[in-house]
């Protein structure tokens, strides 16, 4: 972890650095959170440590095991498909509302992405596709325009990301994922909206049959 510098809260900074760790796989599943250390790690006292542990631990990302104290907690299978089912009603929505606010710049910025994931996929950076798959969707909730499914959808996709970046080890999947993606946004640049929220209801419902194992989830 990078010591922290003064830019936001204290506690928020510390809150998102141990969830970084967990999302990115840096500390998984079972492993204990010593506050002391983590402390140490991010240079700061213990109280913004334990405000950003008790954060974390009412988003299910870390739980309390007792004797053991708190550790990662493991990824959610319920949860996983829970947050598609969610995504299935959410994402077609954010589809409709982004059609009429395309500008020139965001219909570059999407076509800029959705290059840059497929490049990804070629050169098997996993960590790299995994960021440009977030990158996609959080630019169609921006362009929705609408604060509950934007900030509603940045908490669940820390979620899957935890289960993302093991599917993202397979080509041939995230070769569809992103063949999706563009079919996707090209019918929300044509101003197909009825089309382009369809074949996003599809992406967003079929995603979590991919794969059968919790811990091998699909790219969304």
């Amino acid at each position: 972890m990078e010591t922290l510098t003064p830019a936001k809260s204290l506690v928020q900074m510390t809150y998102e650095a141990i969830l970084n760790e967990i999302c990115t796989g840096s500390l998984t599943p079972g492993t204990r959170l010593s506050q002391d250390h983590l402390a140490a790690q991010l240079n700061v006292s213990r109280q913004p440590v334990n405000s950003a542990i008790a954060m974390l631990k009412s988003q299910n990302f870390v739980e309390d095991t007792g004797r053991r104290g708190v550790v990662v907690a493991a990824v959610d299978g319920k949860l996983f498909n829970e947050i598609y089912q969610f995504r299935a009603a959410i994402d077609p929505l954010a589809v409709e509302l982004a059609v009429t606010r395309l500008t020139k710049e965001d219909i570059a910025r999407g076509r800029e992405i959705i290059a840059r994931g497929k490049a990804c996929v070629e050169a098997a950076q996993s960590q790299a596709v995994l960021q440009a798959d977030i990158d996609f969707h959080s630019l169609i909730y921006q362009l929705s325009g609408n604060a509950i499914i934007i900030d509603t959808m940045h908490l669940n996709w820390r979620h899957l990301q935890r289960s993302m970046s093991k599917v993202l080890q397979h080509p041939g999947m995230t070769t569809h994922v992103w063949s999706e993606h563009e079919r996707i946004f090209e019918a929300m640049v044509a101003g197909k909206t009825a089309q382009a929220a369809e074949l996003m209801r599809t992406h967003a419902r079929d995603a979590p049959n991919r794969i059968s194992t919790p811990d091998e989830r699909p790219a969304s």
